[in-house]
């Protein structure tokens, strides 16, 4: 058997792999991500999600949200040629969650799909959302709508599925990369910011439970 045969199309590649996305611009979007960096670089990831003080949380969240975006988009990337539709032929985390994919305009009743064109619908939706200046402001002080909060907790929570789906069904793969520790890192980071603001509901959470209870406990 070929092994291109095996192999993700480039098309495919091209679609999944997205262009880092960066923070609204402006000075104040440059000082949010330089504290972020900062303060993760001092590996204190409880201290780097918490709002500055005197900072609009709005503006926190926009700026966090694209950074996760970035971080599940390369994290994926790097599983591409061995989740594909032979392979991962629905999105699940585990043999008791399946994820079906609905985005409430284009596809308003959920549709089961294998777990690479899930991600590809994901992060195809996610890229409108924030290249949305009506939801996601170009420049810093500008207004945000009254339903960005629902917005960013419909993407993270879509987000956790990534991530999910990847320590259920490809963390063999993330160990033979040595990307366990990266993988690790970013989503102790994550489960710390969307728990300090209460951005995922709890029965969501249920597929990684035995990961988000010692994180959360300091274990």
């Amino acid at each position: 058997m070929s092994f291109l045969a095996l192999a993700p199309s480039s098309s495919r590649i091209q679609r999944t792999l997205r262009q880092k996305k960066s923070a609204p611009s402006g000075n104040k979007g440059i000082q949010l991500k330089r504290y972020i960096d900062k303060t993760l670089g001092e590996g204190d990831l409880r201290e780097a999600v918490r709002l500055p003080i005197g900072e609009d949380l709005n503006e926190w969240l926009a700026v966090n949200t694209v950074d996760f975006f970035n971080n599940v988009n390369m994290l994926y990337s790097t599983l591409m040629e061995v989740c594909t539709p032979a392979t991962c032929p629905t999105m699940s985390a585990g043999p008791k969650y399946e994820y079906r994919w609905a985005d409430g305009v284009k596809v308003k009743r959920p549709v089961a799909v294998s777990a690479p064109k899930y991600v590809e619908y994901l992060m195809d939706w996610i890229e409108a959302q924030l290249d949305d200046a009506d939801i996601f402001p170009q420049h810093f002080g500008a207004p945000f709508p009254p339903n960005f909060r629902d917005v960013v907790k419909t993407i993270l929570k879509r987000l956790f599925r990534v991530y999910a789906h990847i320590y259920h069904s490809h963390f063999q793969m993330i160990m033979n990369l040595e990307e366990v520790k990266h993988l690790n890192t970013c989503f102790k980071h994550f489960t710390f910011f969307t728990m300090e603001f209460q951005l995922i509901d709890k029965e969501e959470l249920a597929p990684l439970n035995e990961l988000i209870e010692p994180i959360m406990c300091g274990r």
